[in-house]
């Protein structure tokens, strides 16, 4: 069973992708960041997510900032809390007496050659880990990011958040030389939780309600500030090549960010271009694909996939209400 550390900011979407971590892989480790809320609050859901799914999971504080400059959070879209719509329950444990850096550096060391990690936050994290400690490139399988887009962002109109939050981070994780797998946001908005999936987890058990509540709320705060109309799925996207593989389609791609202080800063340019000359003077020629991107997603199925993992969960925890 693929082994796996996810480097989240809870979040509704980050909720999700945690139970379905621990319902189809080995979940040997959370670390947390800034994003969706300040780190101490991402950093207190993820233990009340432990909590309610009954997980001995490990969880590691992390970083409060970007590499370069201040981010300045806010509920726009997750709430004050950072995953309001249920009470979660209060966390029975604390965070490990490690930073989170060093918390993946040593979960990396411990399962060589076997731990995927899976940023679905900020990268700033994984970026410092790995500028830390050089041997990472070594022991670590994989790294799988949601994080972002070959088409429109959602914080600015080309970059999608987890990317913009800290693009120099970006560029540490993109250019890492590990193999990589790319799930962004023209992928993930179309797996969508909608009207009749929040009713049958309302219908389930604790845990069901529990995401059936957060989902109800995020689907209408993107309602309200995206205009959309499901609640997007998005992190739990990055643990689908390790778990429904051909449920989403990918391309080898070079993918560079943008980190200029324009416009486009947070970028992700994805050259999908085929160059069939070896002779160019006015076109710019291909890096070497650096990542795997997805292109195409079987939505319904993954849907259907996540929603399936959360009404099978075990009541656990003690009761929430909603």
């Amino acid at each position: 069973m693929t082994k796996v550390l996810i480097d989240c900011d809870p979040g509704h979407d980050d909720a999700t992708a945690i139970l379905y971590a621990a319902r189809h892989l080995d979940l040997v480790g959370i670390s947390t960041v800034y994003g969706n809320q300040s780190v101490d609050k991402t950093t207190r859901n993820a233990l009340s997510l432990t909590t309610l799914l009954g997980l001995d999971v490990p969880v590691a504080r992390g970083c409060e900032q970007p590499l370069n400059r201040v981010f300045s959070h806010g509920g726009d879209v997750h709430g004050e809390t950072g995953i309001d719509g249920a009470e979660l329950p209060a966390p029975v444990s604390e965070p490990v007496d490690m930073h989170a850096v060093d918390f993946i550096i040593e979960m990396a060391s411990k399962h060589r050659g076997e731990l995927v990690l899976c940023p679905i936050g900020p990268f700033t994290n994984v970026a410092m880990a790995l500028r830390k400690e050089p041997r990472l490139k070594q022991w670590l399988r994989a790294i799988s990011v949601m994080g972002g887009t070959t088409q429109i962002g959602n914080t600015t109109p080309v970059a999608e958040f987890n990317v913009w939050s800290d693009p120099e981070a970006a560029v540490v994780v993109f250019g890492s030389g590990l193999p990589l797998w790319m799930v962004g946001l023209n992928v993930t908005r179309q797996v969508g939780i909608d009207e009749q999936d929040i009713l049958k987890l309302e219908s389930g058990g604790n845990v069901a309600r529990t995401y059936g509540g957060l989902f109800r709320f995020f689907r209408d705060s993107l309602r309200k500030v995206h205009g959309l109309s499901t609640a997007s799925m998005h992190d739990a996207c990055a643990l689908v090549p390790f778990i429904a593989p051909d449920l989403i389609t990918y391309r080898d791609c070079p993918v560079e960010v943008e980190v200029g202080e324009g416009l486009t800063r947070g970028m992700t340019v994805c050259d999908f271009r085929t160059l069939t000359s070896a002779k160019l003077e006015n076109i710019r020629g291909q890096a070497a694909p650096n990542c795997k991107v997805a292109v195409e997603v079987q939505a319904r199925a993954v849907v259907d996939h996540i929603v399936e993992a959360i009404m099978q969960w075990p009541d656990t925890s003690a009761q929430t209400s909603v």
